[in-house]
């Protein structure tokens, strides 16, 4: 199973958006799972209100900075990330994301989970030569 895929099945056994990418990647993460698991805990709907960033793309960005910090800057790696994210998704702001005030669906939860998996895998994978 794919880790995008393994994200949806474990966001689909109750865990948030953002517990599920981070679960997706626990053997990155050099921290036990359930610590990512309460790591993640405020961070699904938008960190709890849809008010703000996509609990996915969160996940996806701590992952990122637990596996890439100490071996050089990280910031690059997070905006670019998130730009794929949001091109991906059509914005990075969960009510956006969920059109609680437009009524437009930009993407649905399970393909946030599925994406910002897919995009994070791409951003640790070594570089080709």
């Amino acid at each position: 199973m794919s880790r995008s895929e393994n994200a949806v099945a474990l966001m689909q056994n109750k865990n948030n958006c953002c517990q599920s990418v981070l679960l997706a990647f626990a053997d990155l993460a050099g921290l036990p799972p359930e610590d990512l698991k309460k790591l993640g805990a405020g961070f699904g709907g938008g960190m709890g209100c849809m008010e703000g960033t996509c609990g996915a793309l969160c996940g996806a960005e701590m992952i990122l900075g637990l596996v890439k910090a100490g071996s050089g800057p990280v910031r690059g790696d997070a905006a670019a990330l998130h730009r794929a994210f949001t091109a991906k998704c059509g914005s990075s702001i969960c009510k956006e994301i969920k059109g609680r005030d437009t009524g437009k669906v930009l993407c649905s939860c399970p393909d946030c989970v599925r994406n910002a998996a897919d995009i994070l895998e791409a951003a640790l994978a070594p570089a080709k030569e």
